[in-house]
């Protein structure tokens, strides 16, 4: 692989400039940079699209799988399918994530289409980091699709991040869930200048005792924008949870639509969307400890995404 690769999977998948242990695939430019499997994780190349089949052995237990995609330079069109086979009763944690780097004024995209198959018991934690750098002026856009299929009594945590430099994103996520099933999304969004982001979450329960807990932080800055939508479908006895929260700074806009479907007189759903701005008195406050106005508003936003 090479150094700007190197650089990125620094930051989106906390690589330490040493060997990844266990299993891994490294996906560069459209190609493989590297790939392993191990004793309970094994890593085979699709026979019918570009990707990988990730399939999870029940005898993996705490056992971690690194696939990020690094988009090194301008002029690259990435679309990668990974299928994800998790056995009844395993316990795994996948470190996905994407780096999209350009220095020229060519447009360079990654398209990931991850399907997620979750068996009985399985307990499955999913990290996903995204970034945009580089001083191009080509656009930098990363669009995931996630599908995900539970089984009964697995638990699903995903856990995404988009940290800056994006040009756009559109990210498109929707699970159903079976008896007992548990799924709890995380998301942290933040933008800047012209960038823009749209999220869309659909989420079906369909097993007695289901549930979802999803919530979306974001900050937007300069004159980016973003989209949020959620459709939690309560078609049993089962609980839902969506939460939208935002803080919007310079000239940000944030639309925020969260939707809720119940066909069952025992699902139990809630929704909640909040949209302000970083309040004056917090600004203040921390410039009195010696903070410049710029540290602490960068503070706060910390903060906010943690």
């Amino acid at each position: 692989m090479n150094e700007i690769t190197g650089q990125l999977l620094k930051v989106v998948s906390d690589w330490d400039g040493g060997s990844f242990k266990g299993a891994y695939n490294i996906r560069e430019d459209s190609g493989c940079a590297g790939r392993q499997s191990s004793e309970n994780i094994k890593i085979e190349p699709k026979t019918d699209n570009p990707g990988i089949v990730i399939k999870i052995s029940a005898k993996a237990q705490k056992e971690t799988v690194y696939i990020p995609a690094c988009i090194t330079k301008g002029g690259v069109d990435d679309l990668v399918y990974n299928d994800f086979i998790v056995e009844d009763g395993a316990d795994v944690i996948i470190v996905a994530g994407c780096g999209v780097h350009s220095d020229d004024e060519e447009e360079s995209r990654h398209n990931g289409i991850h399907r997620f198959f979750i068996g009985k018991n399985a307990k499955v934690l999913y990290k996903e980091k995204h970034i945009g750098t580089g001083k191009g002026s080509g656009a930098k856009r990363i669009n995931p699709v996630t599908d995900v299929t539970m089984g009964e009594n697995s638990y699903m945590e995903m856990d995404t991040m988009q940290i800056s430099g994006v040009t756009s994103s559109d990210r498109s996520t929707s699970a159903r869930l079976g008896a007992g099933a548990k799924l709890v999304i995380r998301e942290r969004l933040l933008t800047d200048n012209n960038e823009t982001a749209r999220s869309v979450f659909d989420v079906t329960l369909d097993g007695d005792d289901s549930g979802v807990d999803l919530v979306s932080r974001s900050v937007a800055k300069g004159n980016s924008y973003q989209e949020y939508k959620s459709v939690i479908n309560g078609n049993c006895r089962c609980t839902g949870h969506s939460e939208c929260d935002a803080i919007l700074a310079d000239n940000g806009r944030v639309n925020a639509a969260p939707a809720l479907n119940a066909s069952s007189l025992d699902a139990s759903l809630i929704h909640e969307a909040a949209i302000g701005k970083i309040a004056g008195e917090q600004i203040i406050k921390l410039r009195t400890l010696g903070l410049t106005e710029e540290e602490a508003e960068r503070k706060i936003i910390d903060g906010f995404l943690k």
